[in-house]
This record gives C-alpha cells, structure tokens and sequence, in this order.
C-alpha cells in the first residue's frame, strides 16, 4: 500500500514530561558489570576481570570499563604521562596516566586512574586500537570500544521508497532497504548494493570499525571530491546484523535523503 509523507512530529516541551535518552549527563555515571573482560598485549594477560564497572564519562556516549585494581597487572604499569597523539581516552582531565611495559614493549599513555571521588580504586585500560592486542568479552573478540549493554541495533526490512540525492544527482533509490535502528544515533538506511548509482562514486581509502557491527571497509565519496566520504558498506558484518552484507549507507547529513517523498530530517543533531 502506498504511503504518503508524514509531518514531522512537532518538540515536546513540559516540565512533567523526560526525555527517555536525555542528552548524555554532565555528570560521571556507571553501571557494574559481571562480563568476563580479559586485555591482551604479546601474550600477557594484562587485564583478567570478572566483576567491573562501565564509566560514562560526563558528556559521552561510549563508555570505559573501569578494572578494580587486582584485577589489572599494575606490575606491568609506570608513571607516565597522555598520549601525544591518538583517539585515546578518556577526555577527562583530571587523571593520573601509565604506561604499559610488557617485555622490551613500552605503550605509553595505555592506562589511567580517575582523580574521581568513587572512582579511586579502579584502573581503566585503553581500547583503542594498538594498545593491547586484544579484547575479549567471554570469549568473543569486542572491538574499537566496549559495548554499551543497553545499546540496542535492529535492522528491520523496509518497503519505504529511499531516494538519495547530491545536487541534480541521484545516488541511490531503492523500494527495499534495511532500516538500522541504534539507541541515540540517527536512522540508517542500508540499500542493495544493486540500487545504487555507482556511476557517481569513487571508492575512497577509509576503514571504520564499531563494536556492534564490525569493519566498514568499503567507503565512497562523490566523484570528484574525494576528501568528504558519503557512503560505507559492511562486507563482512558481525552475525547480529548480518543482513546490512551486500548494502550501502548514505551519511543523512551529507546527502539529500528524500524517503516516501519527503525530506528525511534525522541526523547526528537530532540526538545532540
């Protein structure tokens, strides 16, 4: 049955009435945790946990788990000092940092402390990618950051008719996606590879990962402007949402995304 556009649902505004996924606190949170966490650097088993917390630093969104200290090789930890460089956490600046030496190894900056009251006797590894070897949850390889248990992603089959644009230009259209659903991020719309118009892309050198989806290691920009990707793919996605494998995503706050003929207005802002 075709659909016709719906208006977009008008700001709710009341002193009685929360939003369910308020903007994220500008307050430290936390949640315990009783996952088996294990951090692994040249074979030594840096972290070993069975019992942690997730931090939530005040304003972000991913979470750190934060080790009780015997459950961390401090043997293997020294003063030191932020990394110079590098997407490493946390943002916070109040800390005390140490660097990881495993062997003739040194990772400077791998591990902090947070001068935090309630936070005093736990030890936060980094997870950013070349710092340890790797992370497990059980036993199961968790990559990038660690998953958040209440972050939910759905990918849910759609006959919602997908049309994406750049200028007079159209990217994509399809009458079959995949609508990806993820706690406080925009809506993605994952296309068959087949209904996009690859005539006006350009494979561009740009790996992701996520922790809930895995490796994006196909992305694309507009031709001719190569710095400013558009588009990403998934060609080997973790098996909870292996249904995006052989589907693109447009980012909605770089191209025109018109859905059932009407301009589709969820984006990173919506969620700020």
């Amino acid at each position: 049955m075709p659909s016709s556009p719906a208006p977009v649902a008008p700001p709710l505004e009341s002193a009685a009435l929360v939003r369910r996924f308020p903007r994220y606190p500008d307050t430290f949170t936390y949640e315990p945790s009783s996952r088996w966490v294990r951090g692994v650097l040249d074979g030594v088993t840096v972290v070993d946990s069975r019992h942690q917390i997730l931090v939530w630093e005040p304003g972000h969104k991913v979470p750190e788990y934060g080790f009780p200290r015997d459950h961390v090789r401090l043997d293997l930890l020294e003063a030191g000092a932020a990394p110079e460089a590098g997407y490493y956490r946390p943002q916070t600046k109040d800390v005390e940092w140490y660097d990881l030496v495993v062997g003739e190894h040194r990772v400077r900056g791998a591990a902090w402390k947070w001068n935090t009251p309630g936070l005093e006797d736990y030890v936060a590894v980094s997870w950013f990618p070349g710092v340890l070897d790797a992370w497990y949850e059980e036993d199961e390889l968790v990559i990038t950051h660690p998953r958040d248990p209440g972050n939910r992603v759905d990918v849910i089959p759609s006959s919602r008719h997908v049309v994406v644009r750049a200028g007079d230009r159209v990217l994509a259209e399809s009458r079959r996606p995949l609508a990806l659903f993820e706690n406080r991020l925009p809506t993605r719309f994952y296309l068959p590879a087949e209904d996009v118009h690859w005539d006006h892309l350009e494979r561009v050198e740009v790996v992701s990962t996520c922790p809930y989806k895995g490796t994006a290691d196909g992305y694309w920009a507009l031709k001719g402007a190569p710095d400013r990707e558009v588009a990403w793919a998934y060609s080997k996605p973790f098996h909870q949402v292996s249904a995006i494998k052989d589907h693109v995503a447009f980012y909605n706050e770089r191209v025109e995304l018109v859905v059932d003929g009407a301009p589709f207005l969820d984006s990173p802002e919506t969620w700020a």
